[in-house]
């Protein structure tokens, strides 16, 4: 009678494992399986996805995507508002990388419009004729108050956008 009884508590046991694998191998391969192992009211064990309610001696199997059981504890506390909190992070160091890719961009922009500013008055203080082209695309020459006026402008620009440099 004991050896039936051990015989069936053993196949109970062998299935559960088996329902388990099973469970394991058509889980979604991006997340980690919990399996709780408990011992039933009549003394059986069973492998269930949800914590049990009325068992004893409950213990937390964690699989990895591959099938391989988790040390124990090391995925304690993972749940998915973790783990989406995980990508969130890998998410925020890319907009981060962006930003300062950006950032540099801008930078390099207004080195670049800082240095047309500079040649312009440069060329202003050369002095010589000086001229604009016209929407007609013809040549307007300017006079001595229009290159002044420009040159106030430009200096101008140059200690707004260009941290005060002037020639």
């Amino acid at each position: 009678m004991a050896y039936l009884s051990m015989l069936n508590l053993s196949t109970k046991v062998y299935a559960s494992l088996i329902t388990v694998c099973i469970l394991v191998l058509f889980m979604s391969s991006s997340h980690a399986v919990q399996v709780y192992k408990s011992i039933g009211s009549h003394g059986e064990t069973k492998y269930s996805q949800h914590p049990p309610q009325d068992a004893r001696n409950i213990e937390v199997i964690e699989f990895r995507n591959d099938g391989r059981q988790n040390n124990a504890g090391q995925m304690a506390g993972k749940t998915d508002a973790n783990q989406a909190n995980s990508t969130q992070s890998s998410e925020d160091q890319r907009v981060a990388q962006l930003e300062a890719r950006i950032a540099e961009q801008e930078a390099q922009a207004i080195a670049q419009r800082c240095q047309s500013l500079r040649n312009n008055l440069t060329n202003l203080n050369v002095g010589g004729r000086i001229y604009e082209m016209g929407a007609d695309g013809k040549r307007k020459y300017l006079d001595s108050r229009e290159i002044e006026l420009k040159r106030e402008r430009v200096q101008q620009a140059l200690g707004q956008y260009c941290n005060g440099a002037t020639i």
